[in-house]
C-alpha cells in the first residue's frame, strides 16, 4: 500500500470490570479490553482483528477470553474455497422463489445471526483528545527509530460486475440390486466416475426430456408437423452443476413479482448516496431492534444508530493493487421494489471483507436475510479478490460455541478460528472437540507455541503527548516519575509488535 502521513490514534482503557452479556444475559459476565479510536488505517485494523479485536463504531474491543462468560473466537471463511451447503442452497432458492413468484415463506430458519453490536462492547466515552486537534509530528525530530505511518494513493473507480464461473461435480456411482432398483454407492477411491456407466442426469433434465417426448407423441397423433426436438444434453452438460455465483445471480423471468437490488454505499466518510438513504435505513434498523432485540420504541435512537453502525474510525483508502471501490467502511443496502429491506454493515480491509452487523425489516424475517446476506457477502469477497488477489477471506465476526444461536457461523466452510493464546488460525474441525469440553480453550495444538508477534521492548511503543508523537522511552524521560509502564506493557501485548510500533497511543 502507498504511504502518507496518516496514522492510527487510540486511547486504551484497560480491562473492563464486566457488563451485561448479550448472549447469556449474565449481568457482569462480559469482560473485555477496550480502546477508543480517533482514526485508524485499514492495515492497522486488519492486524488488530487478526489478534481478536473487533470494532463497534469507533470503539474497538477484545474479549478477555479466559474470564468472559461467553468466549468469542474470531472466525474467518476461505471465500474462494467456499461451497454452499444444502441449507445454503435452500435459502438462495427460497429468495429466488419469492422474487419470481412473490411467495413469502411462513416460517423462519433457526440460523439467523444474533450479534448485538450495540450491547456487547460496552463502549466508554472518549477522552479529551479530539482528532482535529492532534498533530502527527514526524518522530524523526525526536527519535531516529520512528516507524512511518501507512496510507495509500487515492484512486476512484467503480465495481466491476462479477463473472460467474462454473464448477463441475461428479455424480454418485450406483449399484444394481436383484429387484431392479439401484442404490447409491461411493465411487472407488482414486478411480473417479466409472466410464462403463452412463453419466448421471439431473432430474430436471429428465423431466424436460420426458415432456418433449410427450409433446412429440401428441403432435404426431394430431398429425401436426413439428420442428426437430433438441438433442439430449451431452455428458459435459449434464455433469455441470451450478456454481456458487450461479445460485446468487439466478436469472428471473421477465414477469417476476419483485425486484431486488444490492447497492454498496460508503458510510465513512458518508457518500451522497449514503446521506440520501440515511432516514430510510435508520427506520429499518429501529424496527429490527424492537422486533428482534425487544428494544423499547425510544431506545433505538438515531444517535445510537449513527454511533454504532455509521461512525467508523477507518479512513477511506485506495491503492493501485486494491479493489476499485477502495478500503474502509460501507453499507450494503438491499433494495426490494425501490425500498430498503435490509442493510449489511461491512469493512473492506487489505485481506478480507469483515462483517460488522446485519439488520432487516421484520416483515421479511422468513427469508433468512441474515444467512442470505452472509452468502451475498462471500460472493462479494470473491468478486473483490479478482481485483485484489490478497483479499480472499470473509470474516464473520465472533464464533461463540457456548451460544447455540451463534454456532451457525461454523457452517460456512472451510473456516478457521483464531487461537486466543498464540494468534494462529486453526481449522474449525480441529477446534470443535476442544470447545465441546470447555467453552474456553487454547486452540493451537502445539503446546510449545507462543505469541510470535509479542513486543518485547515496550520503549518502542508510539505515544502521542502534547500533540507530538514519540517512542514511549522518550515519553518516560519527559514525564519523570511516571508509573504507566504496566498499562503500556499490557496494551503492547494485546495489539502485537506491528501495531504497537505503528499505532499512536494517546496520553493526556
Amino acid at each position: 500500500m502507498a504511504r502518507n502521513r496518516s496514522c492510527t490514534i487510540v486511547e486504551y482503557f484497560g480491562g473492563d470490570d464486566g457488563h451485561c452479556c448479550g448472549y447469556c444475559k449474565n449481568e457482569k459476565g462480559n469482560v473485555s479490553h477496550g480502546m477508543w479510536s480517533h482514526t485508524m488505517t485499514v492495515q492497522d485494523y486488519q492486524d488488530l482483528i487478526d489478534r481478536g479485536w473487533r470494532r463497534s463504531g469507533k470503539y474497538v474491543y477484545k474479549p478477555i477470553m479466559n474470564r468472559t462468560c461467553c468466549p468469542q473466537y474470531t472466525i474467518r471463511c476461505h471465500a474462494l474455497k467456499f461451497q454452499p451447503s444444502k441449507s445454503h442452497k435452500k435459502i438462495l432458492k427460497k429468495m429466488s422463489k419469492f422474487l419470481s413468484k412473490g411467495q413469502l415463506p411462513k416460517e423462519q430458519d433457526d440460523d439467523e445471526p444474533m450479534d448485538s453490536v450495540c450491547k456487547e462492547a460496552g463502549p466508554r466515552a472518549p477522552g479529551e483528545a479530539i482528532h482535529s486537534e492532534v498533530k502527527c509530528t514526524p518522530i524523526t525530530d525526536i527519535h531516529k527509530e520512528e516507524a512511518e505511518c501507512p496510507a495509500v494513493t487515492e484512486v476512484q473507480a467503480e465495481i466491476a460486475d462479477a463473472t460467474p464461473t462454473d464448477s463441475k461435480t461428479l455424480g454418485k456411482d450406483s449399484a444394481s440390486v436383484p429387484d431392479g432398483r439401484t442404490i447409491a454407492t461411493a465411487p472407488r477411491p482414486g478411480m473417479g466416475a466409472d466410464p462403463s456407466r452412463p453419466p448421471c442426469r439431473k432430474a430436471k433434465d429428465l423431466r424436460k426430456e420426458r415432456h418433449l417426448q410427450k409433446e412429440q407423441m401428441r403432435q404426431d397423433a394430431d398429425g401436426v408437423s413439428s420442428t426437430v426436438s433438441p438433442p439430449p444434453p451431452t455428458p459435459m452438460q449434464t455433469n455441470q452443476s451450478k456454481s456458487f455465483e450461479d445460485f446468487i445471480t439466478d436469472s428471473l423471468p421477465d414477469n417476476s413479482s419483485h425486484c431486488l437490488e444490492v447497492r454498496l454505499v460508503r458510510s465513512s466518510p458518508p457518500s451522497p448516496q449514503f446521506k440520501a438513504s440515511f432516514d430510510a435505513s435508520y427506520q429499518v434498523y429501529k424496527l429490527y431492534q424492537m422486533a428482534v432485540h425487544k428494544d423499547p420504541p425510544d431506545k433505538p435512537s438515531e444517535s445510537q444508530f449513527r454511533r454504532f453502525l455509521c461512525d467508523s474510525p477507518l479512513e477511506a483508502e485506495y491503492s493501485p493493487d486494491g479493489p476499485e471501490v477502495g478500503y474502509g467502511s460501507f453499507h450494503q443496502q438491499y433494495w426490494l421494489d425501490g425500498r430498503i429491506v435490509a442493510v449489511g454493515v461491512i469493512d473492506i480491509l487489505p485481506t478480507c471483507v469483515s462483517s460488522v452487523y446485519l439488520y432487516y425489516h421484520p416483515d421479511f424475517a422468513s427469508l433468512s436475510l441474515g444467512s442470505y446476506s452472509a452468502l451475498r457477502e462471500i460472493a462479494f469477497t470473491r468478486q473483490l479478490q479478482k481485483q485484489s488477489p490478497k483479499l480472499s477471506y470473509y470474516y464473520l465476526g465472533f464464533y461463540i460455541h457456548s451460544c447455540s444461536k451463534m454456532r451457525y457461523k461454523g457452517n460456512y466452510r472451510p473456516s478457521d478460528l483464531l487461537c486466543p493464546e498464540t494468534y494462529v488460525w486453526v481449522p474449525i474441525e480441529q477446534c470443535l472437540p476442544r470447545l465441546e469440553n470447555s467453552c474456553y480453550a487454547r486452540l493451537n495444538q502445539d503446546p510449545d507455541a507462543g505469541d510470535a508477534r509479542v513486543l518485547k521492548d515496550v520503549g518502542r511503543v508510539l505515544v502521542l503527548y502534547k500533540r507530538t508523537v514519540m517512542p514511549y522511552a522518550v515519553y518516560v524521560r519527559k514525564r519523570k516519575g511516571s508509573s504507566e509502564e504496566r498499562e503500556v506493557q499490557q496494551y503492547a501485548s494485546l495489539v502485537g509488535q506491528e501495531c504497537a510500533e505503528r499505532i499512536v497511543l494517546y496520553r493526556a
